[in-house]
This record gives structure tokens, C-alpha cells and sequence, in this order.
């Protein structure tokens, strides 16, 4: 015969009960901590990215003037008479449209712009939000025309010698002695 040994195993011990699915108050409280936290460091960052593709944005603009300018000498064998050294009116007209009024007789749009590079006049500014509360600037346009190869550009005060042909330029939102531009 067999001996058969049951055993009884208890626990005077009490387990809690299991853990309830919700957050407490100092979890959510040390979560949202740790969001303001990364979002305060996060924002300079993002408004110094946001800024450099504003001026990245201006700079392609200013090229894509300085590449019409180019353009229209070589469909004429001369630069577009431009006075007043900004891209008025009268610039923006001789360039981007096909009119045959001053000197493009022809009737050749050098220059495509978005709406967002013209005001109400028009002429061609930089964009809304560029310069701080709200300002927009003509581009300054310096064409070498006697043939030299080199420009001297006056911005804000500070002279800087280009070697180029045509530069286009605004000054820099933070800094107006600093050109954003063709200057390379």
C-alpha cells in the first residue's frame, strides 16, 4: 500500500491587489515637466532653422535676379537701365513681364516671382516675416557696367568689394551691415 501525503499550503500573508491601468497625479505631473522642459529647449532651434531658411530663401531669390540680369545682357548686349540701384517697379516690370517698354523690346520674361517677393506698388521686397514686425525691402542691384569686373556694394555703412558683374543683396534682419545675397 502506498502512503499518499496531501499538504495543505497556505498564506497568512495578504498580496495586493493588482495595480489599477491609470497614471497618478505626480506621473502625470512629472511627464508633463519633462514635455515643457524639451519644448523650451526645442524652440530656439526651431526658430533659429526657421530664420535661416527665411534668409536661404531670400539669398535664391537675390541669385535668381542676378541670373535675369545676366540673361537680358545676353539677349541684348546690355544691362537693363535700373537708376534708382532697387527693384522697383520699373525693374520688376522690365524683368518679369513680357511688355516691350524699356529696352525689352522683345518681349522675354527673364524673371518668374512668386507672390510672396511683391508688394501692392508692385516691386520686388523681400517677404513678410523676413525683417521683424512686419518691414519689407527693396533688393539693392549694383551692375558693373563700365566693364571692370569688380563692384564695391555699400551695406549699411560697411563697403564690400565683389568681383562680379551684377550683385543682389537686402541686409541681414539681425545684423544690417551684413549682406543676404550674391555676395560669395
Amino acid at each position: 500500500m502506498g502512503v499518499v501525503i496531501v499538504m495543505n499550503i497556505t498564506s497568512s500573508r495578504k498580496f495586493p491587489k493588482a495595480k489599477s491601468s491609470s497614471f497618478t497625479l505626480v506621473e502625470l505631473l512629472v511627464v508633463i515637466s519633462i514635455i515643457g522642459l524639451l519644448a523650451g529647449l526645442g524652440l530656439p532651434a526651431i526658430n533659429g532653422a526657421i530664420q535661416a531658411g527665411k534668409k536661404a530663401e531670400v539669398a535664391s531669390m537675390a541669385e535668381s535676379i542676378k541670373t535675369a540680369v545676366n540673361a537680358f545682357y545676353a539677349e541684348y548686349s546690355a544691362y537693363p537701365s535700373n537708376t534708382s540701384g532697387k527693384t522697383d517697379k520699373d525693374f520688376l516690370s522690365l524683368m518679369s513681364t513680357t511688355n516691350t517698354n524699356g529696352g525689352n523690346y522683345r518681349g522675354i520674361a527673364f524673371l518668374e516671382v512668386p507672390p510672396k517677393f511683391t508688394n501692392a506698388t508692385p516691386e520686388l521686397v523681400t517677404p513678410i516675416g523676413f525683417y521683424p514686425g512686419g518691414a519689407r525691402s527693396n533688393f539693392s542691384l549694383a551692375i558693373d557696367t563700365n566693364g571692370s569686373g569688380v563692384l564695391t556694394n555699400d551695406v549699411g555703412g560697411t563697403k564690400y568689394v565683389v568681383p562680379a558683374s551684377v550683385s543682389v543683396w537686402v541686409a541681414d534682419p539681425k545684423n544690417s551691415k551684413k549682406p543676404v545675397g550674391t555676395f560669395k
